[in-house]
C-alpha cells in the first residue's frame, strides 16, 4: 500500500513548479524562527526534493545547524554540524553530508518527504530513518519536526503504521500548517 502511494507521490513531486521555492523558503524561515530551539537540522536535497538550503544559509548567523547522516539500516539518523563553509562529501542515497564528524543534537528538524496529509503524517522513502530518529528525540525531550514540501505533495489520508511519527507542522509555498 505504501509502495503505491510512494510511486504516485514521486510522480506528483516531479510536476512541482520549482519557481515557488523562494516563497516556500520564506515561510520555512519564519516557521523555524517561531519554533523553540537553537539547533536546526535540515537536509541536502536529492532527486526532486524541495531545496531548504536558502533557509539554512539565512539561519547560519542565528542558529547552530546540522545535517542528517544515515548510519545504516534500522538505525536512527545522527547529525553533523554544518556551516556555509563546511566541506561536504557524498553520503547514503547520494545526499551531501558534512565531511567532519562533529555531532549535534537538533531541536528542530526540517524533514524531506514524498507526500503528506492533513493529519500531519508524511510518506518518506521507506527506510524509516526519520521515524526512528523522531521517536528517539521525542523520548529525550522536546523536538519540532517540520515537513518541507510542495503543495502538490499533499494527498488524502496516507497509510499509517504504528511506528510512523507525525510532523508538528508542514511548510509549503502556500504557508505553514501546525498539527
Amino acid at each position: 500500500m505504501k509502495d503505491a502511494a510512494r510511486k504516485a507521490a514521486f510522480a506528483r513531486r516531479k510536476t512541482a513548479d520549482r519557481s515557488v521555492e523562494a516563497a516556500a523558503n520564506a515561510y520555512l524561515l519564519n516557521a523555524v524562527r517561531k519554533a523553540e530551539g537553537a539547533c536546526v537540522s535540515a537536509y541536502w536535497p536529492i532527486r526532486t526534493e524541495i531545496d531548504p538550503r536558502p533557509t539554512l544559509h539565512a539561519l547560519a548567523k542565528t542558529h547552530r545547524l546540522c545535517l542528517p547522516v544515515v548510519q545504516g539500516d534500522g538505525q536512527p539518523l545522527t547529525f553533523r554540524r554544518w556551516t556555509p563553509s563546511t566541506v561536504m562529501e557524498i553520503g547514503a542515497f547520494g545526499a551531501g553530508i558534512p565531511a567532519e564528524d562533529l555531532t549535534e543534537t537538533p531541536d528542530i528538524l526540517i524533514v524531506p518527504l514524498a507526500a503528506f496529509d492533513a493529519r500531519g503524517y508524511r510518506l518518506g522513502y521507506g527506510g524509516g530513518f526519520y521515524d526512528r530518529t523522531l521517536e528517539v528525540l521525542r523520548a529525550r525531550g522536546s523536538v519540532t519536526a517540520i515537513g518541507f514540501a510542495f503543495d502538490v505533495q499533499e494527498t488524502a489520508n496516507l497509510p499509517v503504521e504504528p511506528t510512523d511519527q507525525p510532523l508538528d507542522m508542514i511548510v509549503t509555498e502556500s504557508g505553514m500548517r501546525a498539527f
